[in-house]
């Protein structure tokens, strides 16, 4: 998994992997918040989402929600909470860049989000 974190900073400056952080820290500090929420609340937190961009919102406007919510789906429905590094791995994929991942590291996950 740390493979991934290793290509990202080989490969991105500095100043792009900390703002990286910046994101992953964002979709953390909602998990407290997220993990409260009943399944259907969290259903309906797609609605918004749709809601929102119909209105005129971007995908960079709802992403750190988003991810924050697909996040839990994860938790809930497989078992399986995305580390932070594969929430980089979902931000690069969201921002049209390539993310390269060995077996194992999680590529399903990573891939669940920016989706």
């Amino acid at each position: 998994m740390f493979k991934l974190l290793e290509k990202i900073i080989h490969r991105g400056s500095d100043r792009e992997l900390k703002r990286y952080w910046y994101i992953v820290e964002k979709i953390n500090e909602l998990e407290p918040e997220i993990s409260r929420l009943s399944d259907d609340e969290l259903a309906q937190k797609t609605l918004e989402f749709k809601e929102k961009l119909r209105q005129g919102a971007t995908l960079d406007d709802i992403m750190i929600p988003a991810f924050a919510v697909v996040r839990e789906v994860a938790k809930r429905k497989v078992n399986m909470r995305p580390f932070d590094v594969q929430l980089i791995g979902a931000i690069v994929l969201h921002e049209g860049k390539i993310a390269e991942m060995k077996t194992g590291e999680g590529k399903t996950l990573v891939a669940t989000m920016p989706a």
